[in-house]
């Protein structure tokens, strides 16, 4: 997927129609790679979401030593295959540590998705959020 986060505030922004919003929402997660039946496993799946949601980390070494995650992700819903793609921009590339320093209400305020989303999708954007926390509450310990 080539839109990062700050593409995806400055869209939202510009378009002011939920309906649009939404529409976006789902063409960016029309980009994201899809997963293959492999990846598709148990192990990968984010619990807590009513769609299915995988989600894929790699964590690689930055040249500090520190480690730096890489997310793959994917749904069977459009609209959270969407919010997996405004998750994996978000956190794509990043170090634990900044990981875990996100403000992501602030920015899940920002662009309006508390209000605008069914408490079921809302709890599934916080499972998936939980998820990348966790792996990279994990490579922490580990380096």
């Amino acid at each position: 997927m080539t839109t990062d986060i700050s593409e995806i505030l400055e869209t939202f922004e510009f378009l002011d129609d939920w309906e649009d919003r939404y529409k976006y929402l789902i063409d960016i997660g029309r980009e994201l790679p899809e997963l293959s039946a492999e990846e598709r496993t148990d192990a990968n799946k984010v619990r807590g979401c009513v769609s299915q949601v995988w989600l894929i980390t790699t964590i690689d070494t930055g040249p500090d030593g520190v480690p730096v995650l890489s997310f793959k992700g994917d749904s069977d819903a459009l609209i959270v295959q969407g919010l997996v793609a405004v998750v994996t921009a978000l956190f794509n590339g990043k170090t634990a540590r900044e990981i875990l320093n996100t403000d992501v209400e602030g920015l899940f305020a920002k662009l309006g998705l508390q209000d605008h989303l069914t408490p079921q999708r809302s709890n599934g954007l916080r499972s998936m959020v939980g998820r990348i926390r966790a792996d990279a509450e994990a490579a922490l310990a580990a380096a």
